[in-house]
């Protein structure tokens, strides 16, 4: 009757193999950890979401309108036509997206392209300004503001 028992037999490779995959796992884990919540490879998100879009669009007309300096030349750049198109495609998407939104994602979205067409409307009318009034230099688009010598055509 011994010989009927069923045999155990007690595999350790599965052990070591289980240690090596976890290992394996938690490395991945600080890595991710290490570059942000829901991040991709370089730092990027697995997964993007509407409010990404929307800040993105809304970066790019701001950089237009001057609030960022360009990074080659350290100076705000204004491009009246590269906003417009960027304000333009956020209103696009309040128009498409009506009734499809979240409360926190029509604020959003509403709140930023009424900044942005604001923001856009005192740009314009203070170059228009400046123009009229001989500070705008029509060749280099450079603005004078005062207290320094005016620009040199």
């Amino acid at each position: 009757m011994a010989e009927d028992a069923p045999k155990i037999i007690v595999d350790d490779d599965w052990k070591s193999q289980a240690q090596a995959e976890k290992a394996k796992l938690a490395e991945e884990d600080a890595k991710s950890k290490a570059q942000g919540p829901d991040s991709g490879p370089g730092g990027l998100p697995d997964k993007l979401t509407f409010d990404d879009l929307i800040k993105m669009l809304a970066t790019q007309a701001l950089m237009y309108l001057g609030a960022f300096p360009d990074p080659q030349t350290g100076k705000a750049m204004i491009a009246l036509d590269m906003a417009k198109l960027h304000i333009d495609m956020l209103g696009l998407i309040q128009d498409k997206t009506k009734g499809n939104l979240s409360d926190d994602e029509k604020s959003m979205l509403d709140g930023t392209t009424h900044e942005l067409r604001l923001q856009f409307t005192e740009i314009v009318k203070a170059l228009e300004k400046a123009q009229a009034e001989g500070k705008l230099d029509p060749q280099t688009g450079a603005v004078d503001l005062g207290g320094g010598p005016p620009p040199t055509p």
